[in-house]
């Protein structure tokens, strides 16, 4: 599969750890940063489809929606005593404002804070990510010609 003449260069590095928990951030592989994560809003897809790392085996777990309680409550919380503090809201408004904010803010950082959380592991080699994946080579000339031939093949008998 991988020869000898492929060069020390050809073999990636480990990207930094801001790097990766910022393309993990954004839904993209921490390795690349050009494939996608998510396959649906929180389900990590099994491989990268553009480097091929393997993101099967992160353990995310429980982590994001703490990350994410941490950063909603006190954010709200801010929010719901400097508008106690400077207006005088009905309670009716409050009880139908807030809850839908705090839902609705938690949801659009969820995805958001698991990708990064994947990245970091990524980043600290943890949970399956010690192994770093080999860059694909480009085709040689026979490799190409023979896809080429393969395709001739199918062509003729599909006719």
């Amino acid at each position: 599969m991988y020869t000898d003449s492929m060069t020390a260069d050809a073999i990636p590095a480990r990207t930094r750890l801001i790097p990766a928990l910022a393309r993990g951030f954004i839904g993209r592989c921490p390795h690349c940063g050009q494939g996608r994560i998510f396959g649906r809003f929180l389900k990590v897809r099994p491989e990268c489809d553009v480097c091929g790392l393997e993101l099967h085996h992160h353990r995310a777990d429980d982590l994001p929606p703490y990350v994410v309680i941490f950063i909603v409550a006190h954010i709200v919380g801010y929010l719901i005593l400097e508008t106690e503090s400077a207006y005088d809201v009905p309670l009716w408004v409050e009880m139908g404002v807030w809850p839908i904010f705090t839902l609705l803010f938690a949801l659009v950082l969820l995805q958001p804070v698991k990708g990064a959380v994947v990245g970091l592991q990524y980043a600290l080699g943890m949970h399956g990510f010690a192994t770093l994946p080999r860059s694909r080579p480009a085709p040689g000339p026979e490799e190409t010609h023979l896809a080429a031939a393969a395709a001739g093949a199918r062509d003729r008998h599909s006719s």
